[in-house]
């Protein structure tokens, strides 16, 4: 994520003159260098964030370093009075949520902003819009999937598929819906991709039901056997019809959205084709699905920052995901909108 952001903000530097790639710091040096000489930025690499701090180079910093760090990095940052783009998660806990949360209102309440790209990425933001008009009339259920075509890296420090991985589904249902649920169950296993990678994570698989006790279930699939390819997909139910984003058997660089009218109805689907952009490098699978989204939320993140407004997506969005996860996970919670029940592990 650290090579594409630098893309991004690099590409918006040429574009206008919103920001300006000011310095890099990682601890791959190599690869910074690679990203340099492939785009023709630049710009100083300093080997730890220290050093980048004590530079004095930048007014803003987007950090995309590994989740246990995202807390002492931002703070670093925010202590010297800089604003922050925080990859998600928050801090990959409940616990640590809850904590950096409190530190963040009491310090630095308008400093940060969290990396959910769903928000802006243009099918889901016009399915979204569907649903504000009523096209599909009052929405009772919600299918999230994310599943990647193999398991996470080698080395990857994972707080867990679901904190890692499907907390990017909980905030799309959260947003999409406007509501929160009062209670959830998770099934989780490992059954292929985990034997493949000295990642240790908790499951390969899983399967979480949330209930919004008032008419309104989502469910939300996480996976890393999705061997085939890359498949993200969203299916809203309505009472007068269906919308569905993506499907795995479209073309990998355009995203369907269709939208169902009740069976009764003579009505044919209408349908939406996105393209996504191709960035023909060597690039995380998901990146040619939501570049385009990830590359407008840093462009909002720097607008922000300019105009002295405060960000559409924080901290507090990050632990109300993070708890509905915990929460059906089973963890101890204190939240009276949250009611934990037990935890199914199959494998």
């Amino acid at each position: 994520m650290g090579i594409i952001h630098a893309l991004h903000i690099h590409e918006l530097s040429q574009e206008s003159d919103l920001c300006t790639l000011a310095a890099v710091s990682t601890m791959e040096k190599s690869r910074a260098d690679l990203f340099l000489g492939m785009t023709g930025a630049v710009a100083p690499v300093f080997d730890t964030i220290e050093a980048l701090a004590g530079s004095g180079l930048c007014d803003v910093t987007i950090i995309a370093t590994n989740t246990e760090l995202h807390r002492e990095h931002a703070l670093l940052m925010m202590q010297l009075g800089q604003r922050v783009f925080l990859e998600k998660p928050l801090t990959g806990t409940l616990q640590g949520d809850r904590h950096f949360t409190a530190e963040l209102e009491e310090q630095y309440p308008h400093a940060l902003m969290l990396g959910f790209q769903r928000r802006f990425d243009e099918p889901l933001l016009t399915a979204r819009k569907y649903l504000h008009e009523g096209r599909i009339g009052r929405v009772f259920k919600v299918c999230s999937a994310l599943e990647d075509s193999s398991p996470a890296p080698n080395g990857f420090q994972s707080p867990g598929i679901l904190p890692d991985m499907g907390i990017h589904n909980v905030d799309e249902v959260l947003w999409l819906t406007s509501r929160r649920p009062k209670a959830g169950m998770v099934i989780g296993s490992r059954i292929f991709s985990h034997r493949h990678t000295t990642c240790q994570e908790d499951f390969d698989d899983a399967l979480m039901m949330l209930d919004f006790d008032d008419n309104l279930v989502a469910q939300v699939q996480v996976s890393r056997n999705h061997v085939s390819g890359y498949r993200g997909e969203t299916v809203i139910y309505g009472e007068n019809g269906m919308i569905q984003i993506g499907r795995f058997c479209q073309q990998p660089h355009e995203v369907l959205m269709e939208v169902f009218s009740s069976a009764s109805s003579s009505q044919s689907p209408e349908t939406k084709t996105f393209m996504t952009r191709r960035y023909d490098q060597s690039l995380p699978e998901f990146i040619d699905r939501f570049g385009d989204a990830y590359k407008q939320e840093l462009k909002v993140f720097l607008e922000c920052c300019r105009d002295a407004r405060e960000f559409p997506v924080t901290h507090r969005d990050a632990l109300r995901a993070q708890e509905v996860v915990a929460g059906a996970m089973g963890r101890i919670m204190t939240s009276k909108d949250m009611a934990p029940i037990d935890y199914l592990h199959i494998g």
